[in-house]
C-alpha cells in the first residue's frame, strides 16, 4: 500500500522540473539516492494496520513468513525489470508518458481515479493517527468490524487532525517532505522496538517459539476471510501494483542512471513490508491475549486493530509519537499528490485550494474506520483498478513492433482521446471484477490476468484503429 508511495520525493530530487521533457544526463542520480527513499517511505502508517490484519485473517507461520518473502521478491523484480527498465529508456513522468500514448483527456480521467483513491488511503492514515491521539482522552477505539464513527470524541479528533494535515500539505509541502525523511528512521526504530518488546511479552526465546505464534494458522476473526500462502504471496506482490506494474514509479526512476537502481526497492519491501508488517503483527499477537480481547472473541466480536493503543502498550509514549508520525507522514504527501491529481481536472484552481479539497475528502473518509479496518481489501482494489493502466505502457514498449503499431500514437496523430486504451481497460476491469465477485475469488488473484488482458487488448484495438487511419 503504499502508501505505502514515494513519488512526492521527486520535488526534492528534481525541483519540480522536467515534467514534460526527458531528464537530462546532468540530473541523473546514483542508486544511493533511491535506497534510503524506498526504505523510509515503505515503513509508514499503513504498516501498523496491515501487519495485524494478516493475523486476523488466520495465516499460518509458513503462509506469512515465506509468502511475504516471495511476494515482496516478485514486487522487487517487477520494479527492476519493468518500471526501472522503461523509466531509464524514456525518462518521462508517468503522466506525460501516458499522455503521449492515450491523449490528454484520458490522462485527466486517470488523475481523477488516482486522486480519489489517494484520498481514501490518506483517510485511513488519519484514522491511524487518531487512534494514538485519542489515548489520553480515553477514546473508545474503532473495532475491526466498525464502519461508522463510534462517538463524538472520535469525530472531533479526526476532524482536527484532518484539518491540520490538510493545511500543512497545502502550505508547506517541501518542509514537510524533508521532515518526513528525517522522521522515517524514528518510525523504523519504533517498529523494531515494538517487535522486540512484543517477543519478550510473548515469552519467545527461540525461533521455534517465534514460529509457533502463528503455528498452523487459525480460523479468521469475525468478518475476515481466511488467508492462505497464495493470498499472502499475491497480496504482497500487488500491494504496490499501481507503482510497479502500474508504472506510477516511472516518475521516480526516470532519474536513475541505470535500470539496476530498481533493486533498491528491496529496502522498502524487506524493511517496511516484511520486518515492519511482522513486528506490527507481533504487537497484535500480544493484544489478542489480553482479557479484554479474549472477552470480545468469546462474545463473537473481533478485537480492535487500533495501532495507537498497541504501540503504547509496548513502548509507551514513544509508541504514541511513532504512530502519530507514521500516519501523518503518509497522509500528508498523499493528500498533496491527490491535490495535484485534481488540479489536472481543475487547472484554474490554485494548488492550495485543490489540496484543501483533497484533504477535506480524506478527512471525511477518515471518519469511517472501515477504510483502515479493511485496508487489505482496499489496497487490493486500488492495485486492481490502476495496475492495468501500466500494462498499456509495458505492452507498447515491448510489443509495439511485433504488433505493428506506432509508439506514442496520440502524440503522433494529434488526438486527445485514444479509445483503444479506454476499451482495453474497461473490458479487463469489468470482466475480472465480475469474476471476482460472482465466484468469490480473491481480488489480488485476478490482478495479473486483468493486467495481461488489458495490455493484449490495447495492442489489438490499437492495431484496428491505426489500420483504419492509414
Amino acid at each position: 500500500m503504499s502508501q505505502y508511495d514515494i513519488e512526492q520525493n521527486i520535488e526534492d530530487i528534481a525541483g519540480g522540473e522536467f515534467e514534460r521533457t526527458p531528464v537530462p544526463q546532468s540530473n541523473l542520480k546514483s542508486w544511493k539516492s533511491f535506497l534510503g527513499m524506498y526504505a523510509g517511505e515503505h515503513a509508514a502508517g499503513t504498516e501498523f494496520v496491515i501487519g495485524p490484519l494478516f493475523l486476523t485473517a488466520g495465516v499460518s507461520a509458513f503462509d506469512l513468513i515465506i509468502g511475504l518473502l516471495l511476494g515482496n521478491l516478485l514486487a522487487v523484480l517487477s520494479w527492476r525489470f519493468l518500471t526501472a527498465e522503461i523509466a531509464v529508456k524514456y525518462r518521462l513522468t508517468l503522466y506525460y508518458h501516458l499522455e503521449k500514448i492515450v491523449g490528454k483527456k484520458l490522462v485527466v480521467g486517470y488523475n481523477l481515479a488516482n486522486g480519489i483513491l489517494f484520498c481514501f488511503l490518506a483517510g485511513a492514515m488519519i484514522t491511524v493517527s487518531a487512534t494514538a491521539v485519542g489515548i489520553p482522552f480515553g477514546m473508545e477505539m474503532p473495532k475491526l468490524t466498525d464502519t461508522l464513527p463510534n462517538g463524538p470524541t472520535w469525530i472531533i479528533i479526526v476532524l482536527v487532525l484532518g484539518a491540520l494535515i490538510s493545511l500543512i500539505a497545502a502550505k508547506g509541502f517541501n518542509t514537510v517532505s524533508k521532515a518526513a525523511n528525517y522522521m522515517s528512521p524514528i518510525i523504523i526504530i519504533a517498529f523494531l522496538a515494538c517487535g522486540f518488546v512484543s517477543l519478550k511479552q510473548l515469552g519467545v526465546g527461540s525461533f521455534s517459539e517465534f514460529w509457533n505464534i502463528w503455528g498452523e494458522g487459525s480460523e479468521p476473526f469475525p468478518g475476515q476471510i481466511k488467508y492462505t500462502f497464495w493470498h499472502v504471496l499475491f497480496w504482497s506482490w500487488f500491494a504496490n501494483a499501481a507503482m510497479h506494474i502500474g508504472m506510477s514509479d516511472l516518475t521516480v526512476f526516470r532519474f536513475a542512471k541505470k535500470p539496476s537502481s530498481g533493486w533498491t526497492t528491496a529496502a522498502g519491501m524487506y524493511v517496511g513490508h516484511y520486518i515492519a508488517w511482522i513486528a506490527a503483527a507481533l504487537l497484535y499477537a500480544v493484544y489478542v491475549r489480553t482479557p479484554e480481547a479474549q472477552a470480545l472473541l468469546t462474545s463473537g466480536q473481533a478485537p480492535t486493530v487500533a495501532p495507537g493503543p498497541m504501540a503504547y502498550s509496548a513502548i509507551g509514549v514513544f509508541g504514541i509519537i511513532a504512530v502519530i508520525l507514521a500516519g501523518w507522514t503518509t497522509a500528508n504527501p498523499t493528500i498533496y499528490r491527490a491535490g495535484l491529481a485534481f488540479q489536472a481536472i481543475m487547472p484554474k484552481v490554485s494548488t492550495f485550494w485543490v489540496t484543501i479539497i483533497a484533504g477535506t475528502v480524506a478527512t471525511i473518509a477518515g471518519l469511517f474506520p472501515a477504510f483502515a479496518m479493511k485496508l487489505l481489501d482496499f489496497v487490493a482494489f486500488y492495485g486492481f483498478v490502476l495496475a492495468p493502466v501500466g500494462a498499456v505502457i509495458v505492452f507498447e514498449h515491448f510489443f509495439a513492433e511485433k504488433a505493428g503499431i506506432s509508439r506514442f500514437y496520440a502524440e503522433k496523430s494529434g488526438i486527445s482521446f485514444n479509445a483503444a486504451m479506454l476499451f482495453a481497460w474497461g473490458i479487463s476491469f469489468a470482466l475480472f471484477y465480475f469474476i471476482s465477485v460472482q465466484f468469490d475469488i480473491f481480488l489480488s488473484y485476478v490482478t495479473l490476468p486483468a493486467w495481461i488482458t488489458c495490455g493484449a487488448l490495447f495492442l489489438i484495438f490499437s492495431k484496428m484503429r491505426q489500420k483504419k487511419s492509414v
